[in-house]
């Protein structure tokens, strides 16, 4: 029979304020790999978990330009080199003409970035993630609130962590297989 792999150890809380104050403990105690679930969004938790991530942003400044450049490449090959037509006079490279296809396609490829960037940066679709293991884990979707602490950790030993998770006062520490 094959042996269950360990994911980490997850701490069950009832109320919101004790998951922030033993996410804040969990962080001043060094562990970095960690992460809490909650029935609903709680502003402090962000902070407490020290969620900082400037990729995004970055992802779809890049599709804008992407998008504006290819925008304005389109209107470029289509006006002056494809098909020439010269208009009233003007030149067949006629910038003035070309701003509002180029604003439309930065703002159509800055939002398929947005979209794109913030699915691929989260990890989803995932279907499965190991805490649905965990026996009390559909709680999470009501009244619990849940502190899950990774193997992966530098800092994680299973006792110590076990210990540590116990002393914050939950509910219920409980071991995440894989």
């Amino acid at each position: 029979m094959k042996e269950a792999r360990l994911y980490g150890l997850m701490a069950e809380f009832d109320e919101p304020g004790k998951l922030v104050e033993a996410t804040r403990k969990a962080r001043e105690a060094g562990f970095t790999k960690l992460d809490a679930y909650s029935p609903y969004p709680i502003e402090a938790l962000t902070e407490a978990l020290d969620i900082h991530d400037r990729k995004l942003p970055a992802v779809v400044l890049g599709g804008g330009i992407l998008g504006g450049l290819a925008g304005f490449a389109l209107c470029y090959w289509c006006s002056v080199i494809a098909y020439p037509l010269n208009v009233g006079g003007k030149p067949f490279n006629s910038v003035p003409a070309f701003i509002v296809p180029t604003f439309e396609t930065t703002i159509l490829c800055a939002a398929f970035a947005a979209v794109l960037g913030m699915l691929g940066l989260n990890g989803l679709p995932m279907p499965y993630h190991p805490v649905f293991n965990a026996p009390r884990f559909a709680l999470a979707s009501r009244d619990r609130f849940f502190l899950c602490i990774e193997k992966r950790d530098p800092r994680f030993d299973h006792d110590a962590t076990w210990a540590f998770l116990s002393k914050l006062g939950p509910l219920v520490v409980m071991d995440v297989e894989e």
